[in-house]
């Protein structure tokens, strides 16, 4: 049942915050296809790709934690502080905004029209369209997964940040300018998680 959950809140999530990021590819896409009568329909299967690509990084992500939790149960040497799980996030999206694979995938997000020429040729109309939103879902996933991974602490249900993280994310993925913000907000998050992790340390002392 909380899986059901899980599974609702995220897909909910994702449409509140990643595919809002992903209009300026759906404009291109809908300038090439006006010509034909059926472009609503091949719209909605690109956006459906889309959102499946983001469905299975967080049904994976959901397992893994899963695993996670499960395996820390039957060590009981370890005990992990909520301050320890929260750091823990702040520094892995705080050193991805500086992994070569984030630039990798941003670059190819950035690229729109060659990024739709390399899946869309008009012969397999709705594979192609649904295969060309797996595919932007996917580089998505890989510019915005560690950033995206920041509501767990900060929690789903926050608006604002929620908001807010979603503008940092559209501007990275969409503007040129973009890449000049990654690394100072790195740098911001490692040492936000710096700042967390000797917070805990001194009251747990």
């Amino acid at each position: 049942m909380f899986g059901l959950l899980f599974v609702c809140g995220w897909l909910l999530m994702t449409i509140a915050m990643m595919l809002p990021t992903s209009i300026p590819l759906l404009v291109v896409f809908h300038s090439m296809l006006r010509a034909r009568a059926n472009w609503p329909l091949l719209i909605s299967l690109a956006v459906f790709g889309y959102i499946a690509a983001w469905l299975v990084f967080g049904i994976a992500a959901y397992a893994a934690t899963i695993e996670i939790t499960h395996a820390a149960d039957h060590l009981t040497w370890i005990h992990i502080e909520p301050w320890a799980i929260t750091a823990g996030i702040l520094l892995l999206a705080g050193l991805y905004q500086f992994s070569p694979l984030k630039y990798r995938c941003l670059e190819k997000c950035r690229s729109l029209f060659s990024f739709i020429a390399g899946h869309w040729h008009g012969r397999h109309e709705r594979a192609e369209a649904f295969t060309l939103g797996v595919s932007h879902g996917a580089f998505c996933v890989g510019c915005c997964w560690a950033l995206m991974l920041l509501m767990i602490p900060i929690g789903a249900g926050n608006l604002s940040w929620m908001l807010m993280l979603a503008v940092v994310m559209a501007v990275e993925k969409n503007l040129n300018g973009g890449k000049l913000i990654a690394k100072p907000l790195g740098a911001a998050l490692v040492t936000l998680a710096l700042f967390v992790a000797f917070q805990g340390t001194a009251t747990s002392i």
